[in-house]
């Protein structure tokens, strides 16, 4: 059974950082590609970050580039997302999400081409 466990969200001011983690289970995580979308108050779910299965080719989204980092342990079965510099616009509900393709590179993914995910973690930015 796929499980996706997402930690590290929290209340920070602009400007300060955060390191949110997910932990995979269930399948093989070194051979899909990840991905972190986030939904904030009244707004759609947007991707942020992706990243493929090896790490190597990460895509981000215009408003994060720059501020997030994504990156992945695969020996760990662990996804990261490094942000920066947030701002009160950054506050979501992050999400991880696995890409449902073994062995693809998708740079755009939207969201039915994830078929399991994490059940978020609260990011608050405010002063």
């Amino acid at each position: 059974q796929v499980q996706l466990v997402e930690s590290g969200g929290g209340l920070v001011r602009p400007g300060g950082s955060l390191r949110l983690s997910c932990i995979a289970s269930g399948f093989d995580f070194d051979n899909y590609q990840m991905t972190w979308f986030r939904q904030a108050p009244g707004k759609e779910l947007e991707w942020v970050s992706a990243i493929s299965v090896r790490g190597v080719l990460t895509e981000d989204q215009d408003f994060v580039k720059g501020r997030f980092t994504v990156s992945r342990d695969n020996a760990q079965n662990t996804l990261y997302l490094q942000m920066t510099n947030l701002k009160p616009e950054d506050t979501a509900v992050y999400y991880c999400a696995k890409y449902m393709f073994a062995g693809s590179w998708n740079p755009h993914p939207t969201k039915p081409m994830f078929d399991s995910w994490g059940q978020g973690t609260q990011v608050t930015v405010s002063s």
